[in-house]
């Protein structure tokens, strides 16, 4: 993985793991459920956004590398296959 990707997505797994935490709370706590809500929200985002950087890295990594070494149908499938995910 390249190391400015992996260290972005360590970064932004460390905020969220601090948003579960706090959400965790929010329930024992019986905060206001759109509160909790809201931030279950933002939570879906980041995680969002760590999925974004990991599929960076792979395209840029390993799609190119199948690519170059023939194994483009490999390739094509896993694009796919995220694409797909990435829908849902």
């Amino acid at each position: 993985m390249k190391e400015e990707i992996k260290n972005k997505a360590k970064k932004r797994l460390t905020i969220i793991a601090g948003q579960i935490r706090g959400l965790i709370d929010m329930v024992e706590k019986e905060k206001y459920c759109i509160d909790i809500i809201t931030q279950t929200s933002a939570v879906k985002k980041a995680l969002s956004s760590v999925e974004d950087l990991i599929l960076e890295n792979h395209l840029s990594t390993h799609v190119v590398d199948q690519m170059r070494y023939g194994k483009v149908e490999k390739a094509a499938k896993e694009i796919l296959k995220i694409y797909q995910l990435k829908r849902k």
